[in-house]
């Protein structure tokens, strides 16, 4: 009787198996979009601090905003600058991307930097 039922479980840890995947690429897949989210805002830290540097020295400020960040991410990057007294801000502002199939993009990434005006 026991060799029967060893027999009959064999199957049992596959089947198991196959019906907790989804759920396992699901965590997998946010865990993934968390990452990029992460990332795009890293990028966007950097592109602000890059475009307030080359507005204070009346440089092309959106060109150089863009080159800052991945290629796969400038063409979603606007770079705005506010001029101010002595200073200059720039906010960088890059859509966050979706790996998600069917769901749009994860709003945007907005980070701010400002610097002296160099006269």
């Amino acid at each position: 009787m026991a060799y029967v039922r060893r027999e009959r479980d064999r199957g049992q840890v596959a089947i198991e198996y196959i019906g907790f995947l989804p759920i396992l690429l699901l965590v997998a897949m946010a865990a993934v979009q968390l990452g990029l989210i992460a990332y795009t805002a890293q990028q966007a830290g950097t592109a602000a601090r890059a475009g307030a540097r080359s507005a204070s020295l009346d440089g092309p400020h959106e060109g150089d905003c863009q080159a800052a960040v991945s290629d796969w991410l400038a063409k979603t990057t606007r770079c705005p600058a506010s001029y101010g007294g002595d200073e200059v801000t720039v906010t960088a502002e890059i859509t966050i991307p979706s790996i998600i199939p069917g769901k749009g993009d994860f709003g945007t990434a907005r980070k701010t930097a400002t610097m002296p005006l160099d006269h």
